[in-house]
């Protein structure tokens, strides 16, 4: 994985950036920008009015085809090699097949689940053509209806695979597609650790364009090193960005809570507000500007934006869970042996992650690797307070866990989730000694893919962890009824008086 990207930025920052239309605020408005701006005022609504017309589970078996398919190219576009590379395309082409089977097995279109995930495949288009319309006035046309006749026609020939295929139950609607958007979440955490792990937080300037370029218009032909990483990120950032959208959508067609209405449109927000974050993160201000001098990075925004993109997939995590039919059908169980501690454990421990988390994000954001024969600067508050952090945590979930699966074992999602948190935070735990391992011992600016590789697992698994404690707090709050204050008059007592 190449580390010096300086020949790559001035490639790059060769193309000639859009000249200021108008100036609002102080801010020079470009055309990019403006037509940026012009896609969330104009395509937000319209997204919002489509999917109000498309049964949610084509919508959810769509939008998950569609992450799948982001997952491979991303991997493919790192240059795995030759014959990888094959095995990935083909591996691509072959989730609409699959996700057309298992369309036409649960009982839904394949051929619409196919068009689904085109349409949001459209976020992406617009960086192929940028390299290969050549000027041509029909090529975009092209592409857009070749892209939907090939996700549908893939799609279909799933279902026709399938037709003598035994029928499966999916999960309802809204808690699938919140499932999917959870998964979209990861996929980004996962990305956003791989920019930082690789030092590439700052390959692309500017934002909200990338380069002067409208950032969905970026060449895919100049995604390379630091730039592709962060670049990518920023686009599967636009791909969370429309789940939440129609996740609005599903949720307020099939739940009919306040509670979980209401988290849905939270969620949205919360995803805009962290899309926000990463962008200021770069430019420290909205600007046009390209150049290093003229911008102001925010390593406080960098800390916030890597905090707040886990606590943004613990979220949909427990939309998820309130919106399965698991969490209709169960209601408050009185009388269990430790209500109290079941229902305020959980919540306590995910305080501790989150203290957790940003002692981790601020270490990582606060280092200075080695470089030009310099050392490398570990900051000692953040390392020193994670490092007793995890063996609070570690006593913690072991406990909260332990307590879930055996006092709780009647309730099936919190049994699983209490034994699954006893078994994640061990190995968290070891992944931490091995990231803190392979840190402290790089020597130079070369950065070692095992020291990538660890990182980022160690990141994206404490994201797992915080997610299952959130989800362990809110069934532990939902199924697990508080118990009655002392003196107090119950049912019971008042019949027998």
């Amino acid at each position: 994985m190449p580390t010096d990207i300086t020949p790559l930025l001035a490639q790059a920052s060769a193309a000639v950036p859009d000249a200021p239309l108008f100036t609002l605020s102080g801010v020079e408005v470009t055309r990019s920008m403006l037509a940026i701006f012009l896609l969330f005022a104009v395509g937000a609504p319209l997204a919002l009015a489509v999917s109000w017309r498309i049964k949610p589970m084509h919508l959810a078996l769509g939008f998950a085809t569609t992450a799948a398919m982001w997952a491979i190219g991303y991997v493919s576009m790192m240059a795995p090699g030759l014959w990888i590379g094959e095995v990935l395309f083909a591996l691509t082409l072959a989730v609409p097949v699959a996700f057309g089977a298992l369309a036409r097995r649960a009982g839904a279109s394949p051929v619409m689940t196919g068009l689904v995930s085109a349409f949001a495949n459209l976020l992406v288009i617009g960086a192929f053509l940028r390299d290969e319309q050549g000027g041509s006035r029909v090529a975009g046309p092209l592409y857009v209806v070749g892209l939907l006749a090939g996700s549908a026609a893939l799609a279909w020939f799933g279902g026709f695979l399938a037709r003598r295929a035994r029928p499966v139950a999916l999960p309802a609607p809204a808690g699938l597609f919140a499932l999917v958007a959870a998964a979209t979440v990861f996929i980004l955490l996962i990305t956003g650790g791989l920019v930082t792990g690789l030092e590439s937080g700052l390959a692309v300037p500017d934002w909200p364009n990338s380069f002067g370029h409208n950032m969905l218009l970026y060449p895919i032909s100049e995604m390379k090193g630091g730039i592709y990483y962060e670049h990518a990120h920023r686009l599967f950032g636009m791909l969370v960005g429309a789940t939440a959208l129609v996740l609005v959508s599903v949720v307020w067609r099939e739940e009919r809570g306040f509670a979980i209405r209401a988290a849905a449109v939270a969620f949205l927000c919360m995803v805009c507000v962290q899309g926000l974050f990463g962008g200021l993160r770069v430019t420290g201000n909205l600007t046009t500007a390209t150049s290093g001098t003229e911008l102001e990075p925010s390593t406080l925004l960098a800390i916030v934006h890597g905090m707040f993109g886990q606590i943004v997939f613990a979220t949909a995590c427990v939309i998820a869970c309130a919106a399965s039919g698991a969490w209709r059908a169960t209601s408050p169980r009185a009388g269990m042996a430790d209500a109290s501690r079941l229902r305020a454990l959980p919540v306590a421990l995910t305080a501790l992650l989150l203290v957790q988390l940003f002692l981790g994000a601020s270490y990582r954001h606060l280092q200075i690797p080695p470089a030009n024969g310099n050392p490398a600067v570990h900051p000692a508050w953040p390392i020193w307070g994670h490092i007793a952090g995890a063996l609070v945590v570690l006593v913690v979930a072991v406990i909260t866990g332990a307590m879930a699966s055996s006092r709780a074992r009647d309730i099936r999602p919190m049994r699983i989730l209490g034994k699954g948190l006893v078994h994640a935070v061990g190995l968290q735990v070891a992944l931490g000694i091995g990231a803190f391992v392979v840190v402290i011992i790089r020597t130079d600016a070369a950065i070692p893919s095992y020291e990538v590789a660890v990182t980022s697992v160690h990141q994206a698994f404490g994201a797992l962890i915080l997610a299952s404690s959130a989800m362990l707090a809110a069934w532990s709050l939902h199924a697990v009824a508080a118990p009655a204050t002392v003196g107090a008059v119950t049912p019971s007592s008042s019949t027998a008086a």
